[in-house]
């Protein structure tokens, strides 16, 4: 094969290819558009001239020389007066054979044509690299030009004029000399290729020319195609060392989607999930394929398996309206929070794990890092690494109050917005949040609300669209049914229920099911309309809880959808909607109740305090007021007095709202046994 590679021309080879009247189209573009680079798909090189290839992929520096000699040849014939305007064009192939692993790139690929995909965590910002210097001798200021290469500017070592020829000082000339724009970019390997237990590798590629810069943002899935070097680096009066450090040269570079559609499906797959769809109990497969290993909670599993399909975002002129379900589950230790967290994020098409405790805001949405050369670079974070994904974050309640307050952002406006350090930027982070807290006692008290329970501030918590209580009540027949399943899985080592769906297949079902874009049907609009404004009109007296509010009928229209996209229907039914009712009231049933008046109060997750509490603490503060006036300060031996006998408000009670209010910063207390309004 190389014998016939070296009696052909290669450049000829490159010429005849070129000269397919799709790549003559391409030539000709570029002088419409004015770039100086074409692309060409490397399964056509392939097909057309099989020879250069393997050339190409073990000689890359050589043959992309003939390939853009052979280019340009062409595009003489196609535009000679914009051939003369630019001198060379640069051919890009995009697409190899395969793909080399980030964690497999080593020696054997130094100096080959290889295509990597990871994801971008940090871009630099565009530089300008001298490739051709121009150099003016100080004695008889002869010009001379010097190709450049490495990190260092290489001056020449004489004159080049004869009668001068003179080895002594130049002067760089910077109108002379040509530059072209230069940036380098991190990848990582992407978190779902990550082996268990390893640390991400990661690889630095640097685009040179123009058209390749800024074309990939941190958070974006990438595939690269260039050439690997090794490059070690020179200590001051030691010399160079032994150790290498690959990057990649890059020859083209392709923003993969982030969209999770692109997990590619084959026919026979796409033929197997268009007839799954059709089955009628297509959701209770969906519902017993979820984490089959965990026994029960079915209602948590039903509001994961929404939060995967997840609704339809709305783009208006003027706002956007979220369509990423984000779910929070409170429990008690050992009822398989971390299981459900950790599944959800190997089966959703995008998902990352994260727990509280190692977790930081940085961490979390974006760090800002100085790099090599002084500048500051943005490095993404995990929720803009999961990007049009999951984000699983477990033990939510032990974060950082200063860290949790990064996630505020995200969940409602799907950005991570960043102002530090000269850098101020917006990144895409339209992620589901799936969240697990534990009570605050350790087990869920129910006769205290869920705002006391967990140690969450109601900003984050009126965030989630759904929120479910998991208590480890004791129960003779589901214990029993509990630990026959938890024993034969340890005897068996095998689920004791075969999923109706494997986990690929249902991973693809997933992408596949984001392509829809379910429509709200008159019946189902009719049927969450009736419902909001039953549970509204509960709320019309004077004196009674709020039930529900706008953020509630947002989230039953995303749950809607989200039913609908699993039958892969593109309308919204209302079996859909009923189904979605149902999961909002077990949710509010769970965490929006008032406990002392047993009724629904949404003011619970809006505000932190169930209205009936917030009516008595007035009281208080109106008892305070008015003996204020009498006597300045309030003894508070006789507030407790007074409210028990003129308001019934028993002393232990009284005693622990108006420590609430002295926590908060209602009251003070001027001096020991007194208080006092601020």
């Amino acid at each position: 094969m190389t014998e016939e590679i070296l009696t052909a021309d290669p450049e000829a080879l490159f010429l005849d290819f070129f000269k397919a009247a799709k790549y003559r189209e391409r030539l000709s573009e570029m002088a419409v558009s004015g770039k100086k680079s074409f692309i060409v798909d490397f399964d056509e090189l392939l097909s057309a001239e099989p020879k250069l290839v393997q050339q190409l992929l073990n000689h890359p520096d050589e043959y992309l020389e003939y390939a853009n000699r052979a280019a340009f040849a062409q595009l003489q014939i196609e535009e000679p007066e914009f051939a003369e305007e630019i001198k060379t064009v640069t051919v890009r192939f995009r697409g190899l054979l395969e793909t080399t692993p980030l964690r497999i790139l080593g020696s054997l690929h130094i100096g080959k044509l290889v295509m990597l995909e990871g994801i971008v965590v940090r871009a630099s910002p565009a530089r300008p690299i001298v490739m051709e210097a121009a150099f003016k001798c100080k004695w008889c200021g002869a010009m001379t030009t010097v190709s450049q290469s490495g990190p260092f500017l290489t001056a020449p070592l004489a004159c080049s004029a004869p009668e001068c020829r003179r080895k002594a000082s130049f002067d760089f000339v910077q109108e002379e000399s040509a530059f072209i724009d230069s940036q380098d970019v991190r990848i990582q390997e992407r978190p779902e290729d990550l082996p268990p237990g390893q640390l991400p590798r990661w690889l630095d590629i640097k685009l040179l020319e123009r058209d390749l810069v800024d074309t990939a943002r941190p958070g974006d899935h990438v595939c690269v195609v260039g050439i690997a070097r090794a490059v070690a680096a020179r200590l001051p009066r030691v010399g160079q060392l032994r150790s290498f450090t690959l990057h990649l040269d890059t020859n083209f570079i392709d923003v993969m989607s982030k969209e999770p559609e692109k997990l590619v499906a084959t026919p026979e797959e796409e033929q197997e999930i268009i007839e799954l769809s059709k089955d009628p109990q297509i959701h209770n497969k969906i519902l017993m394929s979820l984490a089959p290993s965990v026994y029960g909670n079915e209602h948590i599993k039903e509001a994961i398996m929404y939060l995967l399909f997840g609704g339809t975002s709305k783009h208006f002129a003027d706002i956007t309206i979220r369509g990423d379900l984000n779910v929070l589950i409170v429990g008690d230790p050992g009822t398989a929070k971390s299981q459900l967290l950790q599944y959800v994020s190997k089966i959703a098409p995008r998902g990352l794990y994260t727990s509280g405790r190692g977790t930081t805001a940085a961490g979390l949405t974006a760090a800002v890092l100085r790099d090599k050369a002084g500048g500051m670079t943005l490095e993404a974070g995990a929720l803009v690494l999961a990007d049009k994904g999951v984000a699983a974050i477990d033990e939510m309640d032990k974060m950082r109050t200063e860290d949790r307050v990064a996630i505020h952002e995200v969940m409602e406006q799907h950005t991570v917005s960043v102002a530090k350090a000269g850098i101020v930027a917006t990144l895409n982070a339209r992620t589901s949040i799936l969240a697990a807290a534990n009570p605050t006692l350790g087990r869920y008290d129910p006769y205290r609300t869920v705002s006391e329970n967990i140690s969450l501030p109601v900003t984050i918590l009126s965030r989630f669209d759904l929120i479910f209580v998991l208590r480890d009540v004791p129960e003779k027949a589901k214990d029993s049914r509990m630990t026959e399943h938890i024993l034969d899985l340890h005897r068996t080592g095998v689920t004791p229920v075969e999923p109706p769906i494997t986990a690929d297949l249902f991973r693809k079902y997933v992408s596949y099911s984001k392509n829809i874009k379910p429509v709200l049907t008159k019946e189902a609009l009719a049927y969450l309309k009736d419902f909001y404004l039953l549970m509204r009109s509960a709320s019309e007296t004077e004196g009674t809880p709020v039930a529900i509010t706008a953020r509630q009928l947002e989230s039953l229209v995303r749950i809607s959808e989200a039913r609908a996209r699993m039958a892969l229907r593109d309308q919204v039914l209302a079996e859909d909607a009923e189904r979605a009712i149902e999961i909002m009231k077990k949710s509010l049933e769970q965490v929006g109740i008032d406990i002392s008046s047993n009724k629904f109060d949404i003011d619970i997750l809006m505000t932190g305090k169930p209205k009936s509490l917030r009516d008595k603490m007035s009281v208080i503060l109106g008892l305070i007021t008015s003996m204020e006036k009498e006597t300045g300060t309030v003894d508070k031996a006789l507030l407790v007095e007074r409210l028990q006998s003129e308001y019934d408000i028993l002393s232990g009670e009284s005693e622990r709202m108006i420590g609430q209010m002295l926590k908060e910063g209602t009251l003070f207390a001027p001096r020991e046994g007194f208080i006092k309004k601020t």
